[in-house]
């Protein structure tokens, strides 16, 4: 069957986003540095994130409570106030970072658009990835928004079932592997991954992907051609 439905990942896909994390992350192990070294600060910081995606799921706002978190834990819940008053800053901060979309994302959804329906299928914070669409002013390209909670394969099965399609008339673009493809190849659609220079570790996967359905491109602007060849 033909490809009618093309869903793109938004973080480090549409727009940057890890880096973002990665300079917050910075930030939290230097102030705290009195009571562990700055990598074992950003390994407990990790693990508390993980425990806890769970509870809060992905974005900025479960971050800057795995902050707190961590830093009362390593810090035998002796640091001073004015920590955690920074930690919220710098979570604040990052909510407010500008959208900064990457090379070429535009004119690839302008050249797809009007060949196939375009929906953007992303996970994190529903406001904070409102907002980010809104400013990116990339809204009007998409036919349909999914903002999960996780994207498993029984998400993606969701998400097909609700565009009333087959799975392999889907095709989803991403910078994540694990998130982005895997899930879509395993109910028989087409995976296009797009790597980003920065990947956060829950998100990597050690092994080599060879599949028929899948395809690795060196940046978004090469997407249309190889879609359009796909069918």
């Amino acid at each position: 069957m033909p490809i009618k439905v093309i869903a793109f990942d938004a973080d480090d896909t549409l727009w940057v986003n890890e880096p973002f994390f990665r300079e917050a992350e910075e930030k939290f192990a230097s102030l705290l540095e009195d009571f562990m070294p700055q990598h074992a600060i950003m390994k407990e910081l990790y693990r508390t994130e993980i425990d806890n995606l769970g509870i809060y799921g992905y974005g900025i706002k479960g971050f800057m409570l795995s902050m707190i978190e961590t830093a009362m834990r390593i810090s035998d819940h002796k640091m001073p106030i004015r920590i955690i008053e920074k930690i919220i800053t710098i979570g604040q901060e990052m909510l407010q970072k500008p959208v900064d979309l990457l090379p070429g994302v535009e004119e690839v959804l302008k050249s797809l658009n009007g060949d196939y329906r375009i929906v953007m299928a992303t996970k994190g914070d529903l406001v904070d990835q409102e907002r980010k669409l809104k400013i990116s002013g990339l809204e009007k390209h998409f036919h349909h928004i999914e903002i999960m909670s996780e994207k498993r394969v029984s998400d993606y099965d969701k998400l097909i079932r609700h565009l009333d399609i087959d799975p392999s008339e889907f095709l989803m673009l991403g910078n994540s592997l694990k998130s982005d493809i895997l899930p879509v190849l395993e109910l028989g659609g087409y995976g296009i991954h797009i790597p980003f220079h920065i990947t956060w570790a829950h998100e990597m996967v050690e092994h080599e992907v060879e599949h028929e359905r899948f395809f690795e491109l060196e940046n978004i602007g090469q997407a249309a051609e190889v879609i359009r060849k796909i069918g």
